[in-house]
């Protein structure tokens, strides 16, 4: 017998953050508790918002552009982004997106590819431990959850 299909919808995931005070949310889609390797998130950064540096030494990371402008930085590397635009991350590069607009979220669908790592349950674990948020109408809109 076959392993039915994961289905989620944005109002079956809760954004969390990682850490008290910080501007990107994130909402887990699929990770290795659902037998996937990669784990799939909805990222949403504030106005101006960033992530600290980070890096996921082996760990493919790409995010898909839904909404919303930023910059990002990898290693000695600086590129723009854009609705449409998919960033890949290499494993091991030292990196950091940020929000450049002041009045507007960015949005993306994050995908940690092979997420393992130093940390049991790779950073879908890291995510699952941060502090629960709330989407908005915003964020329903972008997304295709309805307000």
């Amino acid at each position: 017998m076959s392993t039915p299909p994961t289905l989620r919808h944005l109002a079956e995931v809760t954004p969390q953050l990682i850490s008290a005070g910080d501007t990107v949310k994130l909402a887990l889609l699929a990770g290795p508790a659902d037998g996937s390797p990669a784990s799939v998130f909805f990222e949403v950064w504030e106005p101006g918002g960033s992530q600290p540096d980070n890096s996921h030494p082996e760990s493919t990371e790409i995010f898909v552009v839904l909404s919303g402008t930023g910059r990002a930085h990898s290693d000695e590397h600086t590129v723009p982004l854009r609705a449409g635009d998919a960033l890949v991350l290499n494993p091991g590069s030292t990196h950091r997106i940020v929000n450049t607009s002041a009045t507007e979220r960015l949005y993306t669908v994050t995908i940690m590819a092979e997420d393992s790592g130093a940390m049991p349950g790779g950073f879908a674990e890291l995510v699952a431990k941060g502090t629960v948020v709330d989407w908005d109408g915003t964020d329903h809109d972008v997304l295709g959850g309805g307000a």
